[in-house]
């Protein structure tokens, strides 16, 4: 039974969270909202506007991470009753720097898209998009500047209308706009969008008596060495973030190389994991201002209590989303996967498996890094999950995945494709040889052995390098009239090697 003090601490993180949790759903029915109206301007129109969403999203991700840590800060000082004023104008002239290179560095990246080879009547039509929401970036992180002032002071009530209205007002203003200036219309649309929810927090903090005296917009006048604070705990963050956006940027094209169906499963599977994930962000975002908070008051076994209460919290909602993936997979897949291609719903459906763990860690990582940073210390964070995601996760995800199966005639088979060719065999495969004869392998040899599912006898198998550099020996290699039983005893592969490991 869950003691006192515990569902005491799960409801103190709760009231914050759960306003968190809903206000980043509301975003991303925003960024959806662009995303259906650019499909109903056709599919060049859907690319070249998804390219121009991608670039503008990738900088305001990183803007967005550069004031996350104004929260933290915020938090802290109140907790010491701390002036505020010089924290909210360093925040406002932080994110105002950010807000101008950044739209210059998105204009300059959608001019130098071309020398990536993409179509070049794709980018004429992403340009007009791209100026148009560059001015867009500067309201965001103003908005997100003022946002982190009210969560840090514990007052996020307003955010969460304040972003649902702005999804009403965008598809109104896309509806408007896109018949006559097209994607520019959409782009226009957006950047108005941020200025006035960008308007209205500030409208809200206005009126609000305990933010009102410390809401101070004089950027001009904020201290040098408060931005250089700001930026020193910002930078890593903003880091930290571009490194997991660019890292499954880098996966989808891995898993594009499976083909059609395989995109279009881990496409939908992505968009339902980053849906849930924005709980495990409100719970990130509501134990980081907790523990900033209790640190700052002397109190660091509370701040220990909101640290387990987090991890608690975050580990039931996502054992409770896991049952729903494990009972419903294909319930679940129907609103993103068209009934009809039954290949994508069975890959995406073994994917759901798989995201079910998955989603375990990844709630806890995020968790823990808003922790990290509710002491202060972003370089950590940063730090593991670069180590994390690219030098143990790209090379994982290369290696299983099959990336290298051109090169060795297709012996690689990732696990994408493992789980498709399993699921559709009836029953253990055949190895027939010209040597051994035809022997039926057992299901759990079989069904771990990457690349089992249709072995041919060696004469009619393409050459490949692999077969020299297993050892595989004379004995599976050369003619000989030795019975099964006096051949080398062998070792079962592991699953998961790059090809059929077959060692004495």
């Amino acid at each position: 039974m869950t003691s006192p003090p515990l569902r005491h601490d799960v409801r103190e993180l709760a009231t914050l969270a759960v306003p968190l949790a809903l206000t980043q759903l509301a975003q991303v029915a925003l960024t959806t909202t662009d995303t259906v109206m650019l499909g109903l301007l056709g599919v060049e129109a859907l690319a070249a506007g998804g390219l121009a969403m991608v670039i503008f999203n990738q900088l305001r991700t990183m803007g967005v991470g550069l004031v996350t840590a104004v929260g933290n800060q915020v938090a802290a000082a109140h907790a010491r009753e701390e002036d505020l004023g010089g924290l909210v104008r360093a925040s406002l002239a932080l994110a105002t720097v950010a807000g101008v290179v950044g739209g210059v560095l998105m204009v300059a990246i959608g001019e130098g898209v071309a020398l990536l080879g993409q179509d070049p009547a794709v980018i004429e039509r992403m340009r007009p998009m791209l100026w148009a929401l560059a001015p867009g970036l500067l309201p965001c992180l103003w908005f997100q500047s003022i946002r982190q002032f009210t969560v840090g002071m514990r007052r996020p009530q307003a955010l969460l209308r304040i972003t649902i209205a702005s999804v009403v007002v965008n598809l109104a203003l896309n509806l408007a706009l896109m018949g006559s200036l097209g994607l520019a219309g959409i782009g226009i649309a957006t950047s108005t969008v941020y200025l006035l929810t960008f308007l209205a927090l500030y409208g809200s903090a206005r009126r609000d008596p305990e933010l009102a005296p410390m809401l101070d917009l004089r950027a001009w006048r904020a201290r040098p060495a408060t931005v250089r604070r700001l930026a020193g705990l910002g930078v890593p963050i903003a880091a930290t973030y571009g490194s997991e956006a660019g890292f499954f940027s880098v996966v989808a094209l891995l898993v594009g190389t499976f083909g059609t169906a395989a995109l279009a499963a881990h496409t939908a599977v992505n968009q339902l994991v980053y849906i849930v994930f924005q709980v495990s962000v409100g719970l990130s975002h509501a134990a980081s201002i907790g523990v900033s908070r209790e640190v700052a008051l002397g109190r660091p076994e509370s701040a220990r209590r909101v640290a387990r209460a987090a991890l608690a919290c975050g580990a039931g909602v996502m054992a409770a989303v896991a049952v729903v993936y494990l009972a419903l997979p294909e319930l679940i897949l129907r609103p993103f996967l068209d009934g009809g291609d039954g290949a994508a719903l069975r890959v995406a459906t073994g994917l759901v498996m798989v995201a079910a763990v998955m989603q375990f860690v990844d709630c806890a990582q995020n968790i823990a890094v808003g922790l990290l940073r509710g002491l202060d210390d972003t370089r950590s964070g940063f730090r593991l999950t670069l180590f994390g995601y690219w030098i143990v996760g790209l090379p994982a995800a290369w290696l299983l995945s099959g990336a290298g199966r051109a090169e060795h005639g297709g012996d690689v088979a990732g696990p994408v494709r493992r789980t498709h060719r399993h699921r559709r065999s009836p029953a253990a495969p055949l190895l027939p040889h010209p040597e051994i004869g035809s022997r039926r392998l057992t299901r759990p040899l079989a069904s771990r052995c990457v690349g089992l599912g249709r072995l041919r006898p060696q004469s009619a198998r393409r050459p490949s390098p692999f077969v020299h550099r297993t050892a595989l020996g004379p004995a599976l290699h050369t003619p000989s009239t030795r019975s099964w039983a006096s051949l080398p005893r062998l070792r079962r592969p592991r699953c998961g090697s790059p090809s059929v490991f077959w060692q004495r």
